[in-house]
């Protein structure tokens, strides 16, 4: 059964009780804010001042803007001048998009949506049947027109969470005299991440995957290459972003960042929870497959099938049981739809409709583990059980209407 947990409360104290899954494994949908985030938040909540003021309190928030931006960039191995606040990981990837001035873009079948509707009409690099960006046919494109290009290929994938061989599409990209660019959102404090070794010329990031608050994003622009800003107005962020700083998110950003940087193994342990839950599914439902399970992933997500279960059955039941976990991106305003990762590995129709995503994270134990397993084998016994009986149903039917016709 969910526990009920109580919301926050308005300056009154009032405020209603809600019901939340006591086992969540959606993650890579927004990871829980984590407790040292939430308190530096509402310490900066106290403060005054506007950071583009000259005053002290405006130094003083300026500072707060700044200590941030420089754990932010040693979390991806950039300079704080190189990182630039957005207010999401899609508002970084629009301004790196938008922003970057050329007109030929090329991106991969399985970016998020928030590259794929930012590139109508762009050239699309195929992906293979593990989930990996086909590089001869990005080289293929990128030698197709002289035109200066922007080549985007996330650095992992949000549903599969395939890690993509972006370094050596950056080269390719470099070779033809292209930018590249690579939504990190995903990868960032799951897998190291170093933007000058990766060779990216602009790198996305959102604070809500690691345990920072939803709002608040970055892109990272490497020094040299120019960007025009998506928001006119004053010149924050030194002319790229324009809008007063949100200084609360910015400093959450800021701290989630050096968790994730201190917290190493956090990987191992997450890996071998996932292995083990994928080992246990498998043990009770032989027929399901693991996507992208020959191909390095991050190491807490998982994308696995129950054979004729639609996906928004299994999150629906399992949210019953109270295990949230989702069906793929959660960007789609709630919407259940066969997946373009999916359909772009060229898996049927019919099994990518059959796919969850099960993303653990910071908060995630043992425990939860048993539950997930528990509520899905009971999902999987019930929904083979009613199949056996709606066989012999219809072989019943069958057969007395045989009896039928012969009398």
């Amino acid at each position: 059964m969910a526990k009920a947990e109580p919301a926050p409360r308005n300056r009154q104290g009032q405020g209603r009780p809600v019901t939340r899954p006591a086992c969540y494994l959606d993650y890579n949908a927004g990871a829980p804010v984590k407790p040292a985030v939430a308190a530096a938040m509402a310490e900066a909540l106290e403060r005054d001042g506007n950071p583009s003021s000259v005053h002290r309190f405006g130094r003083l928030a300026r500072r707060a803007v700044e200590d941030a931006r420089a754990r932010v960039a040693a979390l991806v191995g950039a300079t704080p001048a190189e990182v630039v606040f957005t207010g999401s990981g899609t508002e970084a990837n629009n301004l790196a998009l938008k922003g970057s001035g050329r007109r030929r873009l090329i991106i991969s079948a399985i970016e998020h949506d928030s590259v794929l509707r930012a590139a109508p009409g762009a050239g699309v690099a195929p992906a293979n049947g593990d989930g990996l960006v086909d590089l001869a046919a990005l080289e293929t494109a990128l030698a197709a027109d002289h035109e200066p290009a922007l080549v985007s290929v996330m650095l992992a994938n949000n549903e599969t969470g395939v890690v993509q061989p972006a370094a050596e599409a950056a080269a390719l990209a470099r070779a033809r005299g292209a930018l590249f660019h690579s939504d990190a959102v995903q990868a960032a404090g799951k897998v190291a991440v170093d933007f000058a070794a990766l060779g990216a010329d602009l790198l996305s990031l959102s604070a809500h995957k690691l345990g920072g608050p939803q709002g608040v994003g970055a892109l990272v622009v490497r020094d040299g290459v120019e960007l025009a800003p998506l928001i006119d107005g004053g010149r924050q962020e030194m002319g790229r972003r324009a809008g007063t700083e949100n200084v609360a998110a910015i400093v959450g950003f800021g701290v989630a960042a050096e968790l994730a940087e201190a917290d190493a193994r956090e990987t191992d342990r997450l890996a071998r929870l996932r292995d083990e839950i994928e080992r246990r599914l498998r043990a009770i439902a032989p027929d399901l497959v693991v996507f992208g399970a020959a191909a390095r992933r991050l190491p807490n997500t998982s994308c696995v099938t129950m054979p004729g279960v639609r996906s928004e059955t299994q999150v629906m039941a399992l949210d019953l049981a109270g295990v949230a976990v989702s069906a793929g991106s959660a960007c789609s305003s709630g919407k259940v739809s066969v997946s373009h990762v999916l359909r772009a590995m060229g898996v049927a129709e019919d099994e990518a409709a059959c796919a969850i995503r099960i993303s653990l994270g910071w908060g995630s134990t043992a425990a939860d583990a048993e539950r997930l397993i528990e509520a899905w084998g009971a999902l999987y016994a019930r929904t083979r059980a009613n199949a056996t009986a709606a066989r012999r149903g219809a072989a019943r039917a069958l057969a007395g209407g045989a009896r039928r016709g012969h009398g």
